[in-house]
This record gives C-alpha cells, structure tokens and sequence, in this order.
C-alpha cells in the first residue's frame, strides 16, 4: 500500500503521490493507477481513453460516442446479450460516456469478481468486433433525436458553437444523424485503432483493491496498439461575441451566455470553483436568489464551468417564459457587473468555500468519484492532489483572487449568447443587458 509522499514513475517523469495511491507505468504502455479504499468491499473500475469529440475529423462528427456504444455489442468471445448477463451475474453496475475529450467504460462490482469484470472490460475496450453496428445506429438516432427533443439540453451545445466557432470544441459529443446513419464500419474500425492505443490508455480503479495485481491483470490481460497520438494541438481560435438563436415552438425561451474559461491545469480552477458557487452554482448563490427566489423568472437557473486541456467555458442558463426574457437577462447582466466591481467577500465568500469544500468531500465518499478523480489526473498530465491538499487549495482562494477572475472571464466583450424561443429579436434585444456587443452580433 503506498504511504504518504510516495513517488510514481510514468516514463522517466517521476509523480508524487497521495496516501493509498499508486501510479505504474506497463511495459505495454497502459498507465495503472489505483487508490486503496479499504474500509470497502466494492471496486470501481474504468478503462479511460483520451480521445472524445474533439478528436474527429470532419465528416466523423459523432464516431467517438458512436464507438463508445459500439464497445458493448460483441467481442469475439461474448455477444451483447452475453455481455449484459455477466455483468449482471456479478451484481456489477456498468456504464460508458464519451465527453469532449475521453471517452471510459466503468463498473462497480463486489471485489470478489475484480478478475472477471478485468478480463471482460478489457475485451470490450480492445477487441470489439462490431458485429451490430445496424442496429446501434438506430439506437444512437433515436438518441439523437431525443436529444433534439431536450432544449433544455441541446441550448449548451449552440452555446459551445457560439463560443468556440469553427474549433472542434464546439462540436456537440453526441455527433451529427447524417454521420452516424451513413459511417462505414471499416472507418470506426481505423479510428478505434488509432485511438484506442497505449499510450491514450489509463487504467484506474478504487476500492478494496491491491494495486499490483492490478497492474498484473492489466498486463496479462491488455494488448493494446503501440503508440497512440494524443491528438490535442494549441487552441487556436478567434474568440468573438456570436449569437446562436435556434427558433423553435416552446412554452419558455431556454437561454445560455457564455465565454472562454481556464484550462484543466491553471491553478485558478479552485477560485473559479469559489467564483461560481457564488454567483450560480448553489441554491443560495446569486442567480438562484435574484431569478428564481426572489422574483419568481425561473424554475430552473444557474452557471457552470467546463475545464479542457488547454481551455475551458464559464457558462450560465436560465429557463423563462417569453415575458420574462428581458427582466432576466437584466438580472444576469446587473449580478455580472456586481461580481466584476466587487467580486464577493465576507460571509459570501466563505459560505462559497465551504460549499465547494463539502461537495468536493462529499462526492469522493463514492468510490466511483474517487476512480474517475485520478483517472482524469493521469489521463491529462495533471498532479493527483489528496483531499486535504484541495481542501487547502480551496480555503487558500481569496476576495483578491475571485474579484480579478470575475473581470477577466465576465469580461461582456467576451460573452456568447445562444437561445431556442420563438422570437430572435426578443431576446436579441435582451442580451444588451448582459453585452452590447452581442445586441449587433
């Protein structure tokens, strides 16, 4: 078991380490991490691929999701059905999900069946065969579809088109029905193998776990493609205020603003945390207050932040009626220009630290939480920090600090907007309370 301070080796790279967690690099190229949770008798375990949506290339919108379907239809020793009933026969909970930059296979089980749930995820993960891949696609179009449905959903991913442009971040993860419906197989077949390499892949698991026999699982068990290309380049875009209005016949205009943020690595994320905890992240936060408690706008009102490897989106989004578009965007506008003259202090600010501190503690007593923690650390070159160095992290964050974030990243020149309603002029008129700039846009 590793002890406090005890050093990994990934390469040549040596990589400190919290109590109970440990880092090996295979001789294979896959990247084991585990973290002991002994007081448990369950294990979670994810097979972690860094490639996601903003690894396709034009014309493969939607393939790594697709793909991430595809890895439970058949190996060549299970079917799906096969597949469904080991699970099942182990009591295990199993899962995939694709984002904008991995994509991961996960299961909870009883540590008693740590070597078959091993040697079944791995096989999914590495040796699909594809044999129902007819089939999937018109399970992934009515995915698709139903996700058309949602524009409570699908408003963010106008957002990210806003915000990013023509940069693959501003593709939408669930992919576009014209690629999923006409894809050959030999071409997700080509993508698998150059993605599904050695060196995008990171094994990660936490629970009642031995984290060398893990390591021997993995050895024995995985033969991935040598290599692998990690696949990210330098962000390189124009930011610019853009408007995306999607018309669309809806009892209430589903409205985001939003502008670029802070990369995964940027040691500001935990004044960010702090940053938007207050301002819309809780149910005490601004927003919440002003849109929905006082004022009666909205059901459902908030902001959000997204880190990537090398940027990230602050976010908000508010759900109202069509009478009430200008009254809220008002709000948004005025509690934006707040945080940028005044920032937060005092009471506010520690009732936001101690919020962020409680649900980051709070989500780690799963050892799901806690699996897919360092698996994100390694998969993106980030330092696997220990509870107590984060909670350090978070109560160090300062006035200072969330006052100068505010005016960088609520910057109005910066802010997107995107909106599903009935009327663009409406709430294109609305969004000059929140930026001029986006009124002309």
């Amino acid at each position: 078991m590793a002890a406090a301070g005890v050093v990994g080796v990934v390469g040549n790279t040596s990589v400190e380490l919290p109590e109970n967690v440990e880092l090996t690099e295979l001789d294979n190229g896959v990247r084991v991490i585990t973290e002991a949770v002994p007081s448990v008798r369950s294990v979670a375990l994810g097979i972690w691929v860094r490639t996601g949506s903003r690894d396709e290339s034009p014309g493969q919108e939607g393939v790594s999701h697709f793909l991430e379907h595809l890895l439970f239809k058949g190996t060549k020793r299970y079917s799906a059905i096969e597949i469904s009933e080991l699970f099942d026969g182990m009591g295990a909970s199993a899962n995939a999900a694709t984002s904008k930059e991995s994509t991961h296979v996960h299961a909870r089980f009883l540590d008693e069946h740590t070597d078959r749930a091993f040697d079944l995820m791995a096989e999914m993960v590495l040796g699909p065969t594809f044999p129902e891949v007819d089939s999937e696609r018109q399970v992934v179009l009515e995915e698709i579809a139903m996700y058309e449905d949602e524009p409570s959903d699908r408003v963010h991913d106008f957002l990210a088109e806003a915000i990013w442009g023509d940069h693959p971040l501003g593709r939408r993860v669930i992919g576009q029905a014209e690629v999923i419906a006409s894809i050959p197989v030999p071409e997700i077949q080509a993508y698998h193998r150059a993605r599904y390499a050695a060196r995008n892949l990171v094994v990660a698991v936490a629970g009642h776990v031995d984290h060398d026999h893990i390591c021997e699982l993995a050895g024995k068990l995985m033969e991935p493609q040598p290599g692998g290309d990690p696949g990210v380049g330098d962000l390189e875009f124009e930011p610019q205020p853009r408007l995306r209005f999607h018309r669309k016949d809806t009892e209430q205009y589903h409205i985001c603003f939003g502008a670029p943020g802070i990369a995964r690595g940027d040691d500001r994320r935990f004044a960010l945390s702090v940053l938007d905890s207050a301002f819309g992240g809780s149910v005490s936060s601004r927003l919440f207050r002003e849109v929905r408690e006082k004022r009666g706008l909205a059901y459902s009102v908030g902001s959000y932040a997204e880190q990537y490897l090398d940027g990230g989106t602050v976010a908000m989004y508010v759900g109202t009626r069509e009478d009430n578009v200008t009254e809220a965007c008002e709000i948004i506008g005025r509690e934006l220009a707040s945080l940028r003259d005044g920032g937060i202090e005092g009471p506010e600010l520690e009732r936001a630290k101690e919020h962020v501190k409680g649900r980051t503690v709070l989500s780690l007593e799963s050892t799901a939480a806690r699996m897919s923690r360092i698996a994100r650390s390694v998969l993106f070159g980030l330092p696997v920090l220990s509870v107590d160095e984060m909670l350090a992290r978070i109560e160090a964050v300062t006035a200072e600090d969330v006052v100068e974030l505010a005016r960088e990243l609520y910057d109005p020149a910066r802010f997107s907007a995107a909106c599903i309603g009935r009327d663009e002029e409406r709430f294109r008129a609305a969004t000059g309370a929140v930026s001029e700039a986006l009124v002309a846009s």
